[in-house]
């Protein structure tokens, strides 16, 4: 089973809409009680980087999920809950993040270029990296952003695939068990979907004991 974080700034009917479309049960849930009953996690988010990391260390959630990942068990974030991933953003002021992953959260740039509109908002191709188990069977092919922030000085390694728009844009990134995708699967037709049975394949394969 996967469970849902509910900290009140995901698209959360989406997200559980596509699981229930492949068949993957879950639970939604802001308790750590029950989210670590699961043998996966994700991290859903949209709006302020600041205030998601305000609400996960109000609800205690910052902690809890550290301790899940430290377990072995996978985690997603997706859109906004793949930057909190990262070390720091520079949204609304510096905001410190939950650090698996080497980055700064920056504003996309427009180069003065009047064609690219900030937020970045639509469809756009991926671009492959490296090999990973998220990408298994998916074709380099169009998913759905709606962001205002992307990921910099992101770690070659965790960089597993992109997109362009103004700037090279993480698009997934992940490392060990923590993966993130800057898009919405949940939105991305039958590519978005296969990225989110695979996750949810390589959460049956953890060797984490719950």
């Amino acid at each position: 089973m996967i469970g849902i974080v509910d900290y009140g700034m995901g698209n959360l009917f989406s997200v559980s809409k596509a699981l229930e479309r492949i068949g993957v049960p879950y639970v939604l849930s802001e308790s750590p009680e029950e989210l670590n009953q699961t043998k996966g996690l994700i991290l859903p988010g949209v709006g302020s980087f600041r205030d998601a990391m305000a609400l996960l260390k109000e609800k205690k959630l910052d902690t809890f999920l550290h301790e899940y990942v430290d377990s072995g068990r996978p985690l997603l974030g997706i859109c906004l809950g793949m930057q909190l991933l990262f070390q720091e953003s520079e949204e609304n002021g510096h905001t410190a993040g939950l650090g698996w992953l080497k980055g700064r959260i920056t504003r996309i740039p427009n180069q003065d270029d009047e064609r690219v509109k900030v937020p970045h908002m639509g469809w756009n191709q991926l671009a492959f990296h490296k090999e990973s188990p998220v990408l298994n069977g998916v074709e380099e092919g169009y998913v759905y952003f709606v962001h205002s922030y992307y990921a910099a000085e992101v770690d070659e390694e965790s960089l597993l695939a992109s997109t362009v728009y103004s700037v090279e844009i993480p698009a997934v990134v992940g490392r060990d068990n923590v993966f993130g995708m800057q898009f919405h699967p949940e939105k991305s037709g039958h590519v978005g979907m296969q990225l989110l049975t695979n996750f949810a394949k390589a959460m049956e394969q953890s060797e984490a004991i719950i």
